[in-house]
């Protein structure tokens, strides 16, 4: 007999059929002549109650139905006499799939610390927190491709093994098959790259995004969706080494059709989420709201998980410049009274995350777009704007979460891109296949870098970032 789902059975209960169901034991609990199980098999966040009495299946058997076990039942689906389900299966087969010893396996149904989840990743997704977090993963995901593709971009791969740094930053990780112990060196006891698999220095990427103009400038529009590496030494509760980026790249798209792009895009998201992941957003906002309940009043959000989800959903993004922005913080109360950890004094300063949440959460109390940023604080690849101070990028900021997307108009110009990589001291000798983009039929474009697990943080209201992504990758950790 072909087995159901168990959201497919909740959804639609066969009351009165006989089925078959798989899954996992979450808990079992009841007297010596009846047993009642939990069973889930990770459609869904609610679990499916099994009846079954202990004479019809022997000791034996119910002994071996543990916390983590995997059960295939089949029996008659009736409604439940008992509170918080509507049906429950009269268990009639039992079979045992794969046995779960319970002095050694270490999730059994009692609270555990995030951190002890995460030396247990590979187990974590049995959970119900991270059954949920996966989930509304994958709805995000589905929801990213298809607001791509209903919008007529085209999904573009892009390299993983690069030669370039997009950002210019030179935080990456290098790829080599030559022998750290013995490389070859050059007559000036330099290594020599030419000995190497790609005969030349080779990095996993920090970025799509200098491709996808390749092929923005070809197709139109066009977005990545990919995973990207940065070797950026920080141990905080935001930053992976490992990380998914999407990044849209669109011709003829100036700085305001980019940020209206982008805020449609974050808002699509959001109300993904809301109609397709109730149960599981739900769940996580009476965990959010449990959880802040030991925390002092001033670190607990204004609003639920819920509440700021749809506050994105429902209001226009506030806009401002970067020179607006810093008068804003120039004269909040936390920058006169010395609260921030750092000062806002001067123009020029780049903005960290205390001051962006200042902006989305105390000041427009709303996401923010923030636009025209000083040259020198941003990446090579901006478009100098006219005051030459400034450049046609922006980010887009959102509660608890600051820094969100980050974007910007491109240089369409050969003289002042070329002018921009002096100044970052880019060779272009190694740039030409991306400056022929400028040489030959250049136009306005522009695009933006969503971080996924950014989104993620956001959407489910987690606040560490190696939560939202099934095996983490920072410094010190390359488990699983």
């Amino acid at each position: 007999m072909e087995y159901i789902r168990i959201k497919e059975l909740l959804d639609q209960p066969k009351t009165g059929e006989t089925v078959t169901v798989k899954g996992w034991v979450k808990t079992r609990r009841g007297s010596k002549q009846v047993n009642f199980i939990a069973l889930n098999d990770g459609s869904t966040i609610h679990n499916l109650q099994i009846v079954a009495e202990t004479e019809k299946f022997g000791e034996e058997v119910i002994k071996k139905i543990t916390t983590g076990a995997c059960l295939s039942v089949t029996g008659e689906v009736v409604e439940s006499k008992g509170s918080g389900q509507a049906i429950e299966i009269l268990g009639e087969k039992i079979a045992v799939l794969g046995e779960s010893d319970p002095e050694k396996f270490p999730l059994q149904p009692k609270k555990h610390s995030l951190e002890f989840l995460r030396e247990k990743a590979h187990l974590r997704v049995r959970t119900t927190t991270f059954g949920a977090i996966y989930r509304i993963r994958h709805a995000m995901i589905f929801a990213v491709h298809k607001f791509f593709n209903d919008r007529g971009f085209f999904n573009v791969h892009t390299p993983i093994l690069t030669s370039s740094d997009a950002e210019g930053a030179g935080e990456m990780f290098r790829v080599t098959t030559l022998d750290p112990k013995n490389p070859p060196l050059t007559e000036d006891g330099k290594v020599d790259w030419r000995e190497d698999f790609f005969e030349k220095q080779a990095n996993l990427t920090v970025s799509g995004q200098l491709e996808g103009e390749l092929s923005a400038l070809a197709l139109g529009n066009i977005y990545t969706f990919g995973p990207t590496f940065r070797a950026e030494n920080s141990n905080t509760t935001r930053h992976l080494a490992e990380f998914w980026m999407i990044e849209p790249e669109m011709a003829f798209h100036d700085l305001k059709d980019n940020a209206e792009l982008a805020e449609d895009f974050l808002k699509y998201l959001v109300n993904y989420a809301l109609e397709n992941c109730e149960d599981d957003l739900n769940f996580l906002a009476k965990r959010e709201e449990d959880e802040n309940k030991n925390k002092p009043a001033n670190e607990r959000p204004a609003l639920s998980l819920l509440e700021r989800l749809k506050m994105v959903r429902d209001n226009d993004f506030a806009f401002c410049t970067y020179t607006e922005a810093i008068d804003i913080l120039k004269n909040s109360k936390p920058n006169k009274k010395k609260k921030f950890n750092y000062p806002v004094d001067e123009w020029g300063v780049d903005m960290q995350s205390e001051h962006e949440k200042y902006l989305v959460e105390k000041h427009f109390k709303k996401p923010v777009i923030v636009t025209d940023y000083p040259k020198d604080i941003k990446a090579f690849y901006m478009r100098v704007n006219d005051d030459n101070k400034t450049v046609a990028a922006m980010d887009i900021l959102f509660p608890g979460i600051g820094e969100i997307v980050g974007g910007s108009q491109r240089e369409e110009r050969m003289d002042v891109l070329t002018s921009r990589m002096k100044e970052f001291n880019i060779e272009e000798e190694h740039m030409q296949w991306y400056l022929d983009t400028r040489r030959f039929g250049s136009c306005v474009h522009s695009g933006f870098g969503l971080g996924f697990e950014r989104m993620m943080l956001f959407v489910t209201g987690m606040t560490n970032i190696r939560d939202v992504i099934p095996f983490p990758r920072t410094p010190g950790n390359c488990e699983f």
